[in-house]
């Protein structure tokens, strides 16, 4: 039988990048000694308190329909800190609630771009948003993030890559997998773009709130000059410890989120009322557990640095906020690929080849920094020794 063209526009796009992270599951799983360092799973529980919300939420018979748009109080308490936070007033006409960023991120796309069409996006990128894009027939044009500017995008390498097809550029800051913050020159000189050339500016927001000591974030929310043509996505997956309640939302202009909500109410038609209850109050209340993770978080990556760049040919770039932390493999003669795949099998450490995060990556890999310190410990020994040992192999080769 046959499918349609959305399967094939993202065959190759799902499982096959996760590769490693899910032999390295296995593994673990049959009880061998692995240190899994592939995923930003939050290294604290969902507090106790929006567990109880929930449950309190679910007891209550909060299990009915929604509708399209998301509950009212949610959407009023986004609408809120929305205001509070980008200096500007927000409506709850300005919301619409996903289950997560992913399923936010889809539809928005999906309102923007279509056959034809071209969509910007930096690279490296997060592993799903060649999907995202290629789902609405469009193209995905890769705006090569470098690692002299940091890894945030430069207008230039933008406005380079803009032609009469472009309809949206795909922000994300801060940046996964780069942990890069754009600053508020690079933010206005890519909004003059987008007013110049007509286009969408959709901004991927879920590390707010893991923002490390010493660096600052800026949403393009926050600019008067994109207020009718920047849509933001953001959930309560990171920030609140709470990946699995699949709790997010989209917030734009209320012109576009009219002309999106036929598009949420054919997906979904509403998410369950007992976790908005839940994402309400979490939202009002503000996250008790981000700013010690992105404390925490923060320390394990200057520990990266000072290890791996004193005892080892590795190069690390230091992160300004989120999970992960790049490290650049190229010294030792291999490429990201080689490299985590080598160190799985001959240490246990289990790390995520660059490539999963697009061309500009093949020379590095990701590290979690969700992992305890002990095992970060343990896993920084293991990743020294075997560039030690693989540096002398090289040396002895030369």
């Amino acid at each position: 039988m046959k499918t349609t063209s959305i399967t094939k526009r993202l065959a190759g796009l799902g499982g096959a990048k996760w590769d490693l992270h899910l032999t390295a599951r296995a593994r673990l799983e049959r009880g061998e000694d692995i240190i899994e360092m592939t995923i930003g799973e939050p290294d604290v529980p969902l507090p106790q308190p929006l567990a109880q919300a929930a449950i309190t939420a679910l007891q209550a018979g909060r299990t009915q329909y929604s509708n399209g748009r998301g509950e009212d109080g949610l959407r009023a308490a986004l609408a809120e800190v929305y205001s509070t936070r980008r200096g500007r007033g927000f409506e709850p006409d300005n919301i619409l609630c996903f289950p997560g960023t992913q399923t936010a991120l889809f539809a928005v796309m999906q309102g923007v771009a279509e056959t034809g069409d071209e969509v910007l996006v930096g690279d490296p990128l997060y592993a799903t948003y060649e999907g995202v894009i290629r789902a609405t027939g469009a193209d995905m044009v890769a705006v090569p993030l470098r690692a002299e500017h940091g890894f945030r995008m430069q207008a230039g390498d933008v406005a380079a890559r803009i032609t009469p097809k472009t309809r949206a550029i795909l922000l994300n800051t801060p940046h996964n997998p780069t942990g890069a913050i754009l600053r508020r020159a690079e933010l206005e000189a890519i909004a003059a773009l987008a007013r110049a050339h007509d286009i969408w500016v959709i901004s991927d927001e879920v590390y707010e709130e893991l923002v490390f000591d010493g660096a600052e974030f800026l949403s393009p929310l926050a600019l008067p000059e994109l207020a009718d043509r920047c849509i933001a996505v953001s959930s309560i997956s990171k920030s609140h410890a709470a990946p699995g309640m699949r709790s997010g939302w989209a917030v734009g202009p209320t012109s576009f989120m009219d002309a999106l909500l036929p598009v949420s109410e054919t997906m979904l038609f509403g998410n369950q009322p007992f976790i908005a209850d839940m994402t309400e109050a979490a939202v009002r209340a503000g996250s008790s557990v981000a700013a010690g993770m992105a404390q925490r978080y923060g320390a394990r990556a200057d520990g990266m640095v000072t290890r791996l760049e004193t005892e080892t040919v590795l190069k690390v770039n230091r992160p300004e906020a989120g999970m992960f932390a790049l490290v650049d493999v190229s010294g030792l003669g291999l490429d990201g690929d080689s490299f985590a795949w080598a160190l799985l099998e001959e240490t246990g450490v289990a790390v995520m080849p660059g490539s999963s995060f697009g061309e500009h990556m093949r020379n590095w890999v990701r590290l979690a920094l969700t992992i305890d310190d002990a095992d970060m410990a343990r896993a920084l020994d293991r990743i020294c020794t075997f560039a030690q040992r693989r540096a002398a192999v090289s040396a002895q080769d030369a």
